[in-house]
């Protein structure tokens, strides 16, 4: 679980980001889910959109991805949310807090 310190630095660095993953009309398929759970391995803050075309809103959509995959959740607004959860990659730069 992050401090609301932590989600606070998180939130900061997530502005920078551009979404990393987008989903469709599908919606959580486990492709995408997987597309997730690699970025999230990779860059630890991972930023993800949804089309207009998605009929599940942005806040359940990150919902089932913190429950699915483990990842503590940081924003969502409109039709994007930011998720976080520490890698255990060995050669990348940890987010510190």
């Amino acid at each position: 679980m992050i401090t609301t310190k932590q989600r606070s630095k998180l939130k900061a660095l997530a502005n920078a980001l551009r979404p990393s993953v987008t989903v469709g009309k599908e919606e959580l398929t486990e492709n995408v889910l997987k597309e997730i759970d690699t970025a999230l391995y990779h860059y630890e803050l991972v930023k993800v959109a949804s089309l207009q075309s998605c009929t599940l809103s942005a806040k359940d959509m990150c919902r089932e991805v913190c429950e699915r995959l483990g990842c503590e959740p940081v924003l969502c607004v409109g039709n994007r949310f930011v998720v976080y959860k520490r890698s255990d990659k060995e050669n990348i730069e940890h987010i510190e807090f």
